[in-house]
């Protein structure tokens, strides 16, 4: 069984592994490599990795997984930019704007696969080759069973948390 699930403003890690800072999974270096090579054809800006987004990405996914839902506000309703701006701060800057792609998949996803599915997606096609993102957080994470939403299938969730401050 093989299903695939998008949502707008979204190298697997085993079950309960958890990489923190600027250290990225296989996945994770994929995706980043792979949106900095669309966003290149297309004139932009090469996205760099923020450990304050990485660690946003990384606490979203865990908890959706976890919890077994698939949203971009937290479990608690807590807003997705409120989460974000958490881990990657307002404060000191004169502008600051936040974005988010979400994808998860069974029983899992690369990175190609991931890019081809947010690139037909005219939302998140928007997020990926949006001009003013400079950072970008990301993080794929693996489940071997995952409840709610996922009904207990293996899953791949991956967050990409874009953001800009200046």
């Amino acid at each position: 069984m093989s299903a695939a699930y998008l949502a707008l403003p979204g190298t697997a890690t085993p079950a309960g592994a958890r990489f923190s800072g600027t250290e990225l999974t296989s996945l994770d270096r994929g995706v980043l490599q792979q949106l900095n090579e669309i966003r290149a054809l297309h004139g932009l800006t090469a996205l760099k990795l923020d450990p304050s987004l990485n660690a946003s990405a990384a606490q979203h996914s865990d908890e959706m997984g976890m919890k077994g839902y698939f949203e971009h506000n937290s479990a608690d309703g807590t807003l997705f930019w409120k989460r974000i701006q958490r881990y990657y701060p307002a404060t000191n800057f004169s502008y600051w704007s936040v974005g988010e792609n979400l994808l998860w998949s069974s029983p899992d996803v690369d990175a190609a696969q991931a890019m081809r599915m947010w690139m037909n997606s005219p939302e998140h096609k928007a997020n990926i080759l949006n001009p003013r993102w400079r950072q970008i957080g990301i993080s794929a994470v693996h489940l071997d069973s995952a409840p709610g939403t996922y009904q207990n299938l293996s899953v791949t969730i991956i967050t990409t948390d874009f953001g800009v401050r200046r």
